[in-house]
């Protein structure tokens, strides 16, 4: 079987997108809304990003928030416009009753003082999807300023990810990026309904439900057993040998043996015949019952071999194994360059604006492809003459609407 490639402008397939067709105008920044916004594009839709004049914060970020815009803002265009001025509030409800779906993650009321909101949008376009990302759904949080981290918090997944006493939030948007790709998923339903019903309507999804959703595995582990799940670093594991070890050089390596067979397996290769026979390891259960001295024992043992040799020997053998990587290290990722898992992008804002880099594209496949980037993340208002002509303005009206700074 050929590997999946990922396509460029250049190389895209020849049938259409699923998506394609669709128009989806986008009111929203940061991770969540933006997501959504990728997926659908990525997908096919035409995505429009509306911004303010000034340009979405995430294009100015420093740190851990310099990837944001350039990893969730492929494939769109963008239209800057002033919500605050009438003119340019009266463009974008003009641009929004062209859309298949309106994407926002605004505060709630924000939409509403403009005219953006559901309802208003509705009346003009019954057909209407709505998709609007929020901290918490509907109820006695609805109005509370929520982040990620905020709900990793509340939500017990930053119990769950640190050590006993030192709560801890994952190591990414989880709930930003889950968000948006569960209100993604609504929107593909509400499409689907609509081409039963001829009606659109409104999907919401929200970070905090996202976050409960993550760990409703160990809520219903306490509801099974009345014991209540520990931190994962302290946690009691379901397998003996499921660990991070230091070896050779101070390299770090994951060890598993998940079955019966894989720890004989693991045993006959790694030369450990003496703990393949001791009764204390006879079975898996037995094994994590006496993880306080199996895995002392194997920490001593495998601590003189280097990573590189344990990767061989587990490799040949079908063993389950992981290097411990950096996210910068996946740039040169064999496995991820060969089946087309990264795709060219022009980085549009800060000191390397211009150049290229890899993103990560979405982590499936159709019709044996990846779907890849046929628009760079666009500067801001690349667009929106483009669109404003699409709207009937002639250069007229839109010399107005740029002189007045209503759009940009």
């Amino acid at each position: 079987m050929n590997a999946p490639t990922a396509p460029t402008a250049a190389t895209l397939p020849a049938h259409p997108l699923p998506l394609a067709g669709l128009r989806v105008v986008e009111f929203t920044h940061m991770v969540m809304g933006p997501t959504c916004g990728m997926l659908l594009a990525d997908m096919g839709a035409e995505v429009i990003k509306v911004e303010p004049i000034e340009g979405d914060r995430t294009r100015h970020l420093l740190g851990a928030g310099a990837g944001f815009f350039p990893m969730f803002n492929r494939n769109k265009k963008s239209i800057a416009i002033d919500l605050h001025q009438p003119a340019g509030a009266a463009i974008a409800r003009q641009l929004a009753a062209t859309a298949d779906v309106v994407l926002e993650n605004f505060k709630p009321g924000t939409m509403g003082k403009y005219g953006l909101d559901y309802t208003a949008l509705s009346q003009v376009n019954p057909r209407l999807i709505y998709v609007t990302h929020k901290g918490f759904l509907p109820g006695p949080y609805e109005n509370r300023t929520a982040l990620d981290e905020v709900v990793q918090m509340m939500g017990g997944l930053a119990y769950m990810t640190g050590r006993p006493g030192d709560p801890l939030r994952a190591g990414t948007s989880v709930n930003d990026i889950m968000g948006g790709l569960f209100g993604a998923i609504g929107a593909l339903g509400a499409l689907i309904q609509r081409g039963i019903t001829g009606r659109g309507q409104e999907v919401q999804s929200a970070l905090f439900e996202n976050n409960v959703f993550l760990v409703g595995q160990h809520m219903l582990q306490y509801a099974m057993t009345g014991q209540a799940a520990a931190p994962m670093p302290a946690r009691i594991s379901p397998w003996a040998v499921y660990d991070v070890f230091t070896v050779k050089d101070g390299e770090q390596i994951f060890l598993s043996a998940v079955s019966d067979a894989q720890w004989a397996t693991f045993c006959d290769v790694l030369g450990l015949a003496d703990l393949k026979a001791d009764p204390r390891y006879a079975n898996n259960n037995d094994r994590v019952r006496s993880r306080t001295t199996l895995i002392p024992a194997l920490r001593e043992r495998l601590a003189h071999r280097s990573a590189a040799e344990l990767t061989a020997i587990l490799l040949a053998h079908d063993l389950p194994f992981a290097p411990i990587r950096r996210p910068e290290e996946l740039f040169d990722d064999e496995h991820l360059l060969a089946t087309g898992g990264l795709a060219d992008i022009t980085l549009p804002d800060g000191e390397r604006a211009g150049q290229t880099a890899r993103a990560a594209l979405l982590p499936f496949t159709m019709d044996g492809q990846r779907l890849g980037v046929r628009l760079n993340p666009p500067t801001l208002g690349a667009h929106t003459r483009e669109l404003l002509a699409g709207l009937g303005l002639d250069d007229a009206a839109i010399a107005g609407l740029l002189a007045q700074h209503a759009v940009a």
